[in-house]
C-alpha cells in the first residue's frame, strides 16, 4: 500500500511539474506586455473596437487606442474577440471517473487532488479563468497551489464541503460553519432540498437556515444554497443566503422573491443533465444513482428551461452563469452558455455578461475579476469569431492569460479537444502522471516530464 500510494503521489508530481514545464513563458513581473485588438468585449455589455489592453505585474494598467499602448512585448489578437476570462459559480473540480470508467468514490486523496488539477487545466484551456468548487477536502491543496502560480488553472473558491440536514440543529449548523472557515473555506455550501433526482423536497427549517447563512455572513463568508424548489429557495433567501443553485422548479412569484431580497440566482439548466444523460451507465448503481432518478432528471429539464426563461423577464433578478460541472463535464462549461442563448432566449452579450461581470459580483469579487478596466486582474481570453453576434464562438478559444500569465496562444497545437474530462490535456502528460511504477519517467507512453508532447 505505501508502494503505490508513493507512485501515487510521484504521478502527481509528474504531471504538475510537466503542467508548469508546458505553460508558454510567463509575463515577468517587470515586463509589460500590450494586447492588440480589434473587437473587445468589456465584460459589461459594453463593445470596444481597436483598442490596447497594458499588462503589467499581472494587473490590466490601461485601455487605450490601438497603437497606443507602451510594452516590452506585443501580442496581436486583432483577428480575434477579446473578452475577460469566463466565471463559472458551481462546479465540482474534483470529481472524475476511476480506471475503471465509472463514477470514483472514497479514492485516494492523491488521486482526486490529480484529477482535481486535471479537470481545472481543461476549464482553463476552455477559457475559464475562475471557478467557484461547491466540492470537498482536495480542492484545499491546488486552489493554494493556483494561487501561488506554481502551476496554471483558474483561480479556485471552494466550500471544502457542505452542510446538510445530518449536520444537525441551528446550533450545529453554526459550529459547523466555523469549523469550515478555520479549515479555510472560501464559501459555505448548504443543501437546502434533496436532489432533483428525488424530487428536491426542502430538507431544512428556516430556524436551521437562518443559522447557518447567518453566522457565514457574521464571519464574512457567502453562503449558496442548493434548492431546487420554491419553499426551500425562500427560505434561503430569507435567511440572507447570498445565491440559490439550481432552482428547477421555481415559478414566477418565488423568482420575483428572490429579486426582491437580492439574492443572486445560479440556474443550471443544460450541461450538468446533458453530462448524466451522455455518461449515465457511469454513474447509474453508484450512490443515489438509479434509473428512477435519471428519469426524475429527465422530467426536470423542460421545467428548469421554463425557470431559466421566466428569470429573465423578472426585473432586478441577477441571473449567474454556473454549470455545476462534475464528472466528464470539465472543459465543456460553455456549452451552456450556448444554450441559454439558443434554447433559454437570452441575449448572447447578457450570457456573457453573466458569466463575466455579474458572475464576479456574486462571487464578491466585482472589483476584481470579470471586466477588462485599468485596475483588474488580467484574466483575459481571445475567441475565433464574435460570441457577441454568434455566441457559438465561445467555444473557439484560442489565447488565455490568467493574472498576466499567457497559458494558450493562437498557435499552440499541443491540445486536443473532445466531448471527455480530459479535453485539452495533454496525452503523455497524463499516460505519465497515472501510470503506477518506478520507471514511469522514461516509459515510451510517458518521455520525460519536460518533454513537450509531439
Amino acid at each position: 500500500m505505501a508502494t503505490i500510494r508513493f507512485t501515487l503521489r510521484r504521478g502527481v508530481l509528474l504531471l504538475l511539474l510537466g503542467l508548469v514545464s508546458l505553460a508558454s513563458p510567463a509575463v515577468g513581473q517587470d515586463e509589460t506586455v500590450v494586447l492588440r485588438t480589434s473587437r473587445l468585449l468589456v465584460g459589461t455589455g459594453e463593445v470596444l473596437e481597436d483598442r490596447d489592453i497594458v499588462v503589467r505585474e499581472g494587473r490590466i494598467v490601461s485601455v487605450v487606442p490601438a497603437g497606443d499602448g507602451q510594452g516590452d512585448r506585443i501580442e496581436d489578437l486583432r483577428h480575434l474577440t477579446v473578452l475577460p476570462g469566463l466565471i463559472d459559480t458551481h462546479v465540482h473540480v474534483g470529481w472524475h471517473f476511476d480506471d475503471e470508467g465509472r463514477l470514483a468514490r472514497g479514492s485516494d486523496l492523491d488521486v482526486r487532488v490529480l484529477h482535481a488539477a486535471e479537470n481545472a487545466y481543461a476549464m482553463l484551456q476552455a477559457g475559464v479563468t475562475t471557478v467557484q468548487s461547491l466540492g470537498g477536502i482536495e480542492d484545499r491543496a491546488l486552489r493554494d497551489a493556483l494561487a501561488r502560480g506554481v502551476l496554471p488553472g483558474p483561480r479556485i473558491l471552494t466550500s471544502l464541503g457542505s452542510l446538510s440536514e445530518r449536520t444537525g440543529g441551528p446550533a450545529q449548523m453554526r459550529a459547523a460553519v466555523r469549523d469550515f472557515v478555520e479549515r479555510g473555506a472560501d464559501v459555505i455550501k448548504i443543501f437546502g432540498s434533496e436532489s432533483i433526482r428525488t424530487g428536491g423536497a426542502p430538507t431544512l427549517t428556516q430556524a436551521q437556515l437562518d443559522a447557518a447563512c447567518g453566522e457565514a455572513a457574521a464571519l464574512g463568508l457567502r453562503a449558496v444554497v442548493h434548492a431546487h424548489g420554491n419553499e426551500s429557495a425562500r427560505r434561503a433567501s430569507l435567511a440572507g443566503c447570498t445565491t440559490i443553485e439550481h432552482g428547477a422548479l421555481l415559478d414566477r412569484a418565488t423568482l420575483e422573491f428572490l429579486a426582491e431580497q437580492g439574492t443572486f440566482y445560479d440556474p443550471n439548466i443544460h450541461l450538468i443533465f446533458q453530462n448524466y444523460f451522455d455518461n449515465q451507465e457511469r454513474y447509474l448503481g453508484i450512490g443515489g444513482y438509479t434509473e428512477e432518478g435519471f428519469e426524475q432528471m429527465r422530467a426536470a429539464v423542460p421545467r428548469a428551461l421554463e425557470a431559466f426563461r421566466t428569470a429573465l423577464s423578472v426585473p432586478g433578478l441577477q441571473t449567474v452563469f454556473g454549470t455545476d460541472a462534475v464528472a466528464g463535464a470539465h472543459g465543456r462549461n460553455t456549452e451552456e452558455l450556448i444554450y441559454r442563448v439558443r434554447e433559454g432566449g437570452q441575449s448572447a452579450l447578457d450570457a456573457l455578461t453573466s458569466a463575466t461581470a455579474l458572475a464576479a459580483e456574486s462571487l464578491g469579487l466585482g472589483e476584481e475579476i470579470g471586466r477588462i478596466e485599468p485596475g483588474w486582474a488580467a484574466d483575459i481570453i481571445a475567441v475565433d469569431g464574435d460570441p457577441g453576434e454568434a455566441i457559438e464562438a465561445i467555444r473557439e478559444v484560442r489565447f488565455v492569460m490568467r493574472t498576466g500569465r499567457v497559458v494558450r496562444r493562437p498557435r499552440d497545437r499541443r491540445w486536443r479537444t473532445n466531448s471527455n474530462a480530459r479535453s485539452h490535456m495533454p496525452r503523455t502528460l497524463l499516460a505519465c502522471a497515472t501510470r503506477a511504477g518506478a520507471d514511469c519517467e522514461h516509459h515510451p507512453r510517458c518521455g520525460h516530464p519536460s518533454r513537450r508532447p509531439e
